[in-house]
């Protein structure tokens, strides 16, 4: 099933539209991870490893959606990213407290962030909030979260950061793709979507 397709059936779901094509109900939230064979996310605050072509697959998947994130993954990335509403999560009362960058909120817990991403969701039509980590915000999401978009990583590295351990039970695989090892890609790929049960 192309990846448009399966995202789209899945999220949909989840969703009521009233007449006026406007959402009513909880936005679901989805999980969205690169993740190695031992479970590393990251190490000192980095990806321990180089891979374009997820790159490419995460933004394609964030686009147009809130995306919650934890104040270190963002300080890893420097900026908000184009074409999404960036929700930071700090307990850090000063992180910011200058000028804030457009498309940019702070929040001070993971219950708070996703009121704002929710109201955000609504009003920017988005089918979905995203959680892109890290790994203290992934324990919390992953109890609330409707869908897990991951990307399996064919490595083992060091790390200190780690995905939470999944309940498989809870879930069921909706779609898998095995792209095509891409130039700049120090390793292969598996990307595979769930729905939780």
């Amino acid at each position: 099933m192309p990846l448009e397709k399966a995202r789209d059936s899945g999220v949909r779901a989840f969703l009521n539209f009233d007449i006026w094509g406007g959402m009513t109900g909880t936005v679901p939230l989805t999980l969205v991870a690169a993740v190695a064979r031992n479970g590393a996310l990251g190490k000192d605050n980095a990806i321990p490893w180089r891979a374009p072509s997820d790159l490419k697959r995460f933004r394609e998947i964030t686009w147009g959606r809130p995306l919650i994130m934890g104040r270190k993954t963002y300080q890893s990335i420097g900026k908000p990213l184009p074409g999404r509403e960036t929700l930071v999560v700090t307990r850090d009362p000063d992180f910011l407290a200058g000028e804030r960058p457009d498309h940019l909120h702070v929040a001070g817990d993971f219950d708070s962030a996703m009121a704002q991403a929710s109201l955000l969701a609504k009003s920017m039509h988005a089918a979905e909030v995203i959680l892109a980590g890290g790994a203290a915000l992934y324990r919390l999401g992953l109890p609330r979260a409707s869908y897990l978009r991951l990307t399996l990583v064919d490595c083992a590295p060091e790390a200190d950061a780690f995905f939470p351990e999944v309940d498989w039970e809870r879930w069921r695989e909706t779609w898998r793709e095995r792209p095509e090892r891409g130039p700049n890609d120090e390793v292969a790929l598996e990307y595979v979507d769930y729905q939780r049960l």
